[in-house]
């Protein structure tokens, strides 16, 4: 079997273009809950680093791993305090050096997470502001504000946080008055950068030529949105809690000036050799808005959250898919497909309950039902043009935790009054290895969020070598993926007649055949049969394709 991807010892030097990220699958890592290398619990980089010949085996192109820097994880990491730094949880610049050049060795490429919307109010800059008060140059870098009323006693606008409750938070100043507030759209541990100001410019440059020293083949940017606000910080006045995540215009969220940012990035990826990218992740509106981050001299990739949230349904999935298709066309970038990550709940578990009820679940569902339409959305996803996500877990077919005790919740969303459900840490608990152990060969610590008793028998061990397994079918579609390129290039798909609750289209050689209804739907034999989550009945010149089932076909 022929490896797709160059290795980067080998790839092309800038000038030669070949685009390898254009149809990559990649697997996020979430490191505190992949490997433990160290048996505290903690997922680290040295459990990351045991790990990589697993992810080369299964498949994927490149690895992508979310924040892992010296951090109070008030967020799970995305309140950094040095960007520079790894935090002692993880290991060290010697562990992440290692990961890196091993990754590279194995023909693995490594992307980073870059949070530049916000630090930890741990920053040195931040806590210079604190310590000198109003008036220091410090505060420059961040939003500071006077608050309003008699005594500046209400915050600056109307803003709210993603995560429920003010934007704003009062400081206290050196003399121990109440001072002026600072702007969070997350946790008031993570202050908003000014990113008007050239000092947090020059400094995020800066990091990004750390980390391309360090060898990192890529930089996936939090909150890609949220860096510029408009002009005098304006009220927003009522709104639904919906519209802060990026689903409607707001003065905080994809402005214009996000652009130019980007531009400037994209300038200081191409000093360096061999193909390094930028990924947003870019809540907005619509497809189109979205495409704006991926022009030529913007980023090279973005997520497609519109598909993330479609429903298990022909129809919609249908409209979602051309239009990023149709959204990304113009600017030339490859269209995006993921169904998990780290901060929804996994697609198995959103499958499993009826429509409409979001991407934060309380409840499992109907498990044989999910797992069956997240294996059949799985082999859809994969046979669309352009470049896939994969999280951590889901080619176990992972469900959610939906029943974890509130004392071991550690999502901060979870203990804010108002504002997003706090069910993240559902999707974070650590994954399975073995068959058996305390942590399910996730370390010798045990696990710092509890695993079920249920989990060893999606361990990798328990399914490698079942042909029926979840763990099998990713490793099989991955391999048809390399095998046959044309999966993930191009930039359309032919549509071909299908009943009512199919979708069926053609791609140079191969047909995808998903049958999202309840019901086992006959359609005429496209060709010979490569793979279905589901077995599929071939009688004569028909083939009988199950119910959320998606088959692939050679013809």
């Amino acid at each position: 079997m022929t490896q797709h991807l160059a290795t980067p010892a080998d790839a092309p030097t800038t000038g030669t273009h070949t685009g390898w990220w254009r149809d990559a699958v990649i697997y996020q890592v979430y490191p505190r809950s992949f490997a433990d290398g160290d048996g505290d619990s903690m997922g680290d980089l040295r459990g990351i680093r045991s790990r990589l010949p697993y992810l080369k085996e299964l498949g994927v192109d490149a690895v992508w791993l979310s924040p892992f820097y010296a951090s109070p994880q008030a967020d799970a990491g995305y309140d950094v305090a040095d960007y520079r730094a790894i935090d002692p949880m993880f290991g060290t610049l010697h562990d992440a050096d290692a990961v890196i050049r091993e990754a590279h060795e194995l023909g693995l490429r490594i992307i980073v997470d870059l949070v530049p919307n916000h630090s930890s109010d741990q920053h040195e800059w931040f806590q210079r502001a604190l310590r000198e008060g109003p008036g220091s140059p410090l505060r420059e870098r961040y939003h500071f504000r006077p608050g309003k009323g008699a005594n500046g006693e209400l915050p600056p606008n109307d803003w709210e946080s993603i995560f429920g409750g003010p934007a704003w938070t009062r400081t206290e100043n050196p003399d121990g008055t109440p001072g002026e507030w600072y702007l969070h759209l997350f946790a008031p541990e993570q202050p908003d950068f000014n990113w008007e100001h050239p000092a947090v410019r020059d400094e995020f440059r800066s990091i990004l030529r750390f980390w391309l020293d360090m060898g990192v083949d890529g930089f996936r940017v939090d909150v890609a949105h949220g860096l510029v606000k408009a002009a005098g910080l304006p009220d927003i006045g009522s709104h639904d809690q919906l519209k802060l995540l990026g689903n409607d215009v707001m003065p905080f969220f994809d402005q214009d000036g996000v652009h130019e940012i980007y531009r400037s990035w994209r300038n200081v990826l191409s000093e360096y050799d061999g193909e390094r990218v930028l990924v947003a992740e870019a809540w907005t509106p619509t497809v189109e808005r979205t495409a704006n981050y991926v022009r030529p001299d913007e980023m090279h990739q973005a997520f497609n959250f519109q598909y993330l949230g479609t429903h298990w349904d022909a129809a919609e999935l249908r409209g979602v898919i051309d239009a990023s298709l149709a959204a990304m066309r113009p600017v030339g970038a490859p269209t995006t497909w993921v169904l998990s990550n780290h901060d929804v709940t996994r697609h198995a578990t959103r499958f499993a309950n009826p429509p409409g009820l979001g991407t934060q679940l309380r409840t499992p569902g109907d498990r044989e039902l999910g797992l069956r339409r997240a294996r059949a959305a799985t082999l859809l996803m994969l046979a669309l043009p352009g470049s896939a996500y994969v999280y951590q877990g889901e080619e176990l077919g992972l469900p959610d935790v939906t029943d974890l005790p509130d004392e071991v919740r550690q999502d901060p969303s979870f203990f804010r009054a108002t504002g997003q459900d706090g069910f993240r840490d559902g999707c974070r608990v650590p994954i399975p290895w073995t068959a058996e152990g305390s942590s399910y060969g996730f370390g010798t610590g045990g696990s710092w969020l509890p695993q079920p008793a249920t989990w060893g028998a999606l361990s990798v061990e328990a399914q490698t070598g079942d042909p029926t397994s979840t763990l099998e079918l990713y490793r099989s579609a991955l391999a048809v993926r390399r095998e046959r390129p044309e999966l993930g290039a191009g930039e359309s798909v032919e549509w071909l007649d299908a009943p009512e609750g199919v979708l069926a289209f053609r791609r140079d050689g191969f047909v995808c055949v998903a049958n999202t209804t309840g019901r086992a739907i006959s359609v005429p034999l496209p060709g010979r049969l490569l793979l279905s989550n589901e077995e599929v009945r071939i009688v004569d010149d028909e083939a009988e394709v199950p119910a959320d089932t998606t088959a692939w076909w050679a013809v």
